[in-house]
């Protein structure tokens, strides 16, 4: 049976380890490795160039293959790739895919069927090394169509290693009938 002065000394240890946990972590990750592809300098120097790079790369008419290598270069390694929705039943459900999973689970439907998708507003937050952008678009199959057949907001990390931007997550909703996207998320933004 462990004694009194065991049980402190067990807890004074565990006190220690749960303190000195949060650095570990932080040492265990490093900053982002180059990926195998590399970026173009044009698409990561900015907030604003790497989200409009993203929208830019699974964006085209029909029958012309995305650069899936440029959409792949501006995510950090480990990025994650998160719809939203709601399934036949009617229950909230996420999907997790990798850049290499989302080209290939839409990569064809998009260039078989034309797919333009375009930031139409953006609201964001950064603190330290955290930045949000909360990027509101809509999607058409042509560049010319009057009306989107979609829209939703996508919620998009972004990570400044102090040579360029990283995209650490993209996690979307789209709009629907019993979710409209708010009037303050379709403010639009002044264009730089």
């Amino acid at each position: 049976m462990p004694t009194r002065l065991s049980r402190v000394a067990t807890l004074f240890a565990a006190g220690l380890l749960l303190i000195a946990m949060p650095s570990l972590r932080a040492e265990a990750t490093p900053t982002p490795a180059a990926p195998t592809i590399a970026a173009d300098p044009k698409d990561v120097a900015s907030q604003d160039a790497i989200v409009a790079a993203l929208y830019d790369a699974i964006s085209g008419p029909a029958g012309q293959k995305r650069n899936w290598d440029r959409f792949r270069s501006l995510f950090v390694p480990g990025a994650r790739l998160i719809p939203t929705g709601v399934g036949p039943d009617g229950k909230a459900r996420i999907r997790t895919m990798t850049p290499d999973d989302y080209a290939t689970a839409t990569g064809s439907r998009l260039e078989q069927s034309g797919f333009f998708e375009k930031e139409i507003s953006r609201t964001g937050e950064s603190f330290g090394n955290v930045t949000h952008a909360f990027s509101t678009y809509e999607s058409r199959r042509t560049a010319a169509d009057e009306k989107p057949f979609a829209r939703g907001i996508n919620s998009i990390q972004l990570f400044d290693d102090g040579t360029r931007w990283w995209i650490v997550t993209v996690y979307w909703d789209s709009e629907r009938q019993q979710n409209p996207i708010p009037a303050k998320y379709l403010e639009k933004r002044p264009q730089n």
